[in-house]
C-alpha cells in the first residue's frame, strides 16, 4: 500500500479532466508553472540575501 500504479493514475487523470474540462487543463498547467517559477525565484533571492547577511556578519 502506499505505491501508485498505472491504474491510479489514470483514474485521477479521469477525474482532472471531469472537473475541469479538456479545454481548462492547459491554463490550469500554465498556472501551476507560473507559481513554481515565482516560487524558485523567491528561494533564490531569499538565499542569496541570507549569503549576503553571512557575509557582512564576518
Amino acid at each position: 500500500m502506499g505505491r501508485i500504479g498505472p491504474t491510479e493514475i489514470i483514474l485521477i487523470l479521469l477525474v482532472v479532466v471531469l472537473l475541469f474540462g479538456g479545454r481548462k487543463i492547459p491554463e490550469l498547467m500554465k498556472g501551476i508553472g507560473q507559481g513554481m517559477k515565482e516560487f524558485k525565484k523567491a528561494s533564490k533571492l531569499d538565499t542569496e540575501r541570507e549569503e549576503k547577511e553571512a557575509g557582512d556578519l564576518k
